[in-house]
């Protein structure tokens, strides 16, 4: 009896054996997982704290993308070019108020003239005579630098003439010095050129003319033509000028009386050749004979 007891007591060992292995080994292979799991949680939480800490990389640029210096030097306006079209009415008023001025007549100058227009026999001193530097426009209102010799008396008149028929865009053609020309008259006339001294005798006669002493101005020769009846005989200045002594006739750089041209010599004290009697002059216009003598006893 005792025996049978012992060996069941045995047997139930052997059965309670395995059980108890199998639960001590599934304990520790739970707390073996807990702390493997944990460990692999705090691996994860220093690598997440590493990456944060570690600066972003840098975004990859698609080929063609601006870079921000590029983008910046894009934005960034390129100063405006200086032009007529965007000058203000000020800037415009002073580059023309400075393209519109007097000289004396200086030795470089004085060598262009001297045996032209300054002949070896001229009455007129050459402290009496002035250069005028202007601008013009043609009948194109294409602009143009000119030079005109005038007298003294006269200077600030023909500038100012001269300026207001450039702003209100009165066609002149050319203003060049007759030297140019070699100072000869129907030369310069027949290629319209506008101009003032020339020291030389009224055309068929033997007295000084008043581009002599630098008190006539003639503007736009070719289209306005002198006229004179010499012994019986049509004479016209320049000869290429007869299609436009019809004045009833209508074309480019006319003269006629009361147009801005002839108002503005008027106005200044000037007489029109157009309105002469005995000749018809309708380049020209000069200082009355009456000034001249106050200026030349």
């Amino acid at each position: 009896m005792r025996r049978k007891k012992f060996r069941e007591s045995a047997l139930y060992l052997l059965l309670l054996v395995p059980v108890l292995a199998l639960s001590l080994s599934g304990c520790g292979g739970d707390k073996k997982g807990a702390a493997a799991k944990g460990g692999t949680k705090k691996a994860e939480e220093a690598e997440a704290i590493i990456i944060e800490e570690e600066p972003p990389a840098p975004k990859q640029r698609e080929p063609g993308a601006e870079t921000p210096e590029t983008q910046t030097e894009a934005q960034t306006p390129e100063p405006e070019e200086t032009t007529g079209e965007n000058l203000t009415n000020e800037e415009e008023n002073t580059m023309t108020d400075n393209a519109f001025y007097i000289t004396e007549i200086d030795d470089a100058l004085m060598s262009r003239m001297q045996g032209k227009s300054f002949k070896d026999n001229c009455t007129l001193p050459r402290e009496e005579l002035r250069c005028l530097h202007v601008l013009h426009k043609d009948l194109n209102g294409e602009e143009h630098e000119g030079e005109m010799v005038v007298n003294r008396h006269i200077a600030e008149a023909v500038l100012e003439i001269l300026k207001e028929l450039y702003e209100k865009d009165y066609p002149i053609e050319k203003i060049r010095l007759v030297d140019e020309y070699d100072a000869d008259d129907e030369r310069s006339m027949a290629d319209n050129n506008s101009s003032s001294f020339n020291f030389r005798l009224i055309s068929h006669s033997s007295k000084i003319s008043k581009h002599g002493y630098a008190l006539a101005v003639d503007i736009n020769p070719l289209y306005n033509p002198y006229i004179k009846t010499v012994d019986g005989k049509l004479h016209i200045e320049p000869a290429n000028s007869g299609p436009y002594t019809d004045r009833t006739a209508d074309f480019d750089y006319k003269i006629e009386k009361g147009d801005l041209c002839y108002s503005l010599f008027i106005s200044h004290g000037f007489e029109w050749g157009g309105e002469w009697k005995s000749s018809k002059d309708y380049q020209h216009f000069e200082i009355p004979d009456s000034k001249v003598k106050e200026w030349y006893p």
